[in-house]
């Protein structure tokens, strides 16, 4: 009898817990994670802007007829795009993404686009993945943006080699934006492990610029390659800063049921759009 008129008493306790779990996260901004950094330098952040275009260019079907391009253009040279891959040539392994060759910058630029809403590929290299599934480099990583990063690097290798090769003096840029911008990262590790199929390239030549990243790799593999992984999140993006625990809600069964109605819908509706 005791024992039951404490379970009121419990619920009680643990509804008060989660409650002010829900309200100090409500109450958490992007501020209180970043308040101590030290502020970039306009020639760090300089590279950023140009760098999402391109990421923005690779929506395009035709670089030399584009349909959305921002105002200014892509500042990209069409001539120069070495490849360009959509979802039929990566087979859905990959999101698609270009390869540029950038002679203003000395730069070999590999952008990778983000996540499409109405693509079940995409959903699927997301949510291939449970904690602890993949140890890697002394650490853990998402399992299915590391297999997307080993298939680019098995396409792109000798093409890559070669631009490496033929400009000594070019950096090796690697971006991406959301789901692309994992991709990136944990291609950029890859890289750096295996530099021998790259014609042994340095690691100061190597950068790689996250924009809005999905959270990828541990904390310590974050710390180590820090040098060379540049993560720009902009304020609140929901997305980059969802504590890893959190991000099972999106393996639920609703989140789920949720995605394949609205990729149903989409592809109902994507004729009549594209008219």
């Amino acid at each position: 009898m005791s024992i039951a008129c404490g379970l009121p008493l419990l619920e009680c306790v643990y509804c008060l817990a989660c409650t002010r779990w829900a309200w100090k996260r409500c109450l958490h901004t992007a501020g209180h994670d970043s308040e101590n950094w030290p502020e970039a330098t306009p020639e760090e952040f300089e590279p950023v802007p140009r760098l999402c275009r391109y990421i923005l260019a690779v929506y395009e079907d035709d670089l030399r007829d584009p349909v959305c391009a921002p105002p200014g253009g892509y500042a990209i040279d069409p001539d120069c795009v070495i490849t360009k891959k959509n979802y039929r040539d990566t087979q859905g392994r990959v999101p698609p993404y270009l390869l540029y060759l950038d002679h203003s910058h000395a730069d070999i630029v590999l952008a990778i686009r983000g996540l499409n809403l109405g693509s079940q590929s995409d959903y699927k290299t997301l949510l291939d993945n449970k904690p602890g599934q993949r140890k890697f480099d002394g650490g853990y990583v998402h399992n299915g943006l590391l297999k997307a990063a080993g298939c680019v690097l098995d396409t792109e290798c000798d093409t890559l080699r070669e631009l490496v090769e033929k400009y000594p003096n070019y950096t090796l840029t690697f971006t991406g934006h959301s789901l692309g911008s994992g991709v990136a990262a944990l291609l950029t590790i890859v890289v750096i492990r295996n530099n021998q199929r790259l014609a042994n390239i340095d690691r100061r030549r190597i950068r790689c610029y996250a924009i809005a990243p999905a959270r990828c790799m541990s904390l310590n593999l974050a710390v180590r390659y820090a040098d060379v992984i540049n993560s720009i999140v902009l304020q609140d993006d929901f997305l980059p800063r969802t504590a890893t625990p959190l991000q099972d809600i999106f393996k639920s069964l609703f989140w789920y049921a949720f995605a394949r109605w609205f990729i149903h819908t989409y592809n109902s509706f994507s004729p009549f759009m594209k008219r």
